[in-house]
């Protein structure tokens, strides 16, 4: 059985930096691209950032561009999020998400499983 479980998320002010992991089980990790998402209260999922199998490649919502960074340990089965300069339109639920393939996915149809989420709240 797959599982992704995310840790991390917590109540910053704004400008400050949070670091968000997932760690994944049930699955040969090293094989997947994996991504993170988040909702707000109100909107849509919407994707953040995703990785390669290798971590070669990434990319980026262009809201988080120059804040956030993607990167994954393939010998501890995790994936991480660093957000720095946050800001209070950063505030969500955040996902991880594994993907059926070992490139970077298409669009969120190439992501199969999801973790339960973990809450990030930005002060003003």
């Amino acid at each position: 059985q797959v599982q992704l479980v995310e840790s991390g998320g917590g109540l910053v002010q704004a400008g400050g930096s949070l670091r968000l992991s997932c760690a994944v089980s049930g699955r040969t990790f090293s094989s997947y691209a994996m991504g993170w998402f988040r909702q707000a209260p109100g909107k849509e999922r919407e994707f953040v950032a995703a990785i390669s199998r290798s971590g070669g490649s990434t990319d980026y919502a262009d809201s988080v561009k120059g804040r956030f960074t993607i990167s994954r340990d393939n010998a501890k089965n995790t994936v991480y999020l660093q957000m720095n300069s946050l800001k209070p339109e950063d505030t969500a639920v955040y996902y991880c998400a594994t993907a059926r393939v070992g490139r970077l996915p298409y669009g969120t149809h190439e992501y199969d499983y999801w973790g339960q989420g973990t809450q990030v709240t930005v002060s003003s």
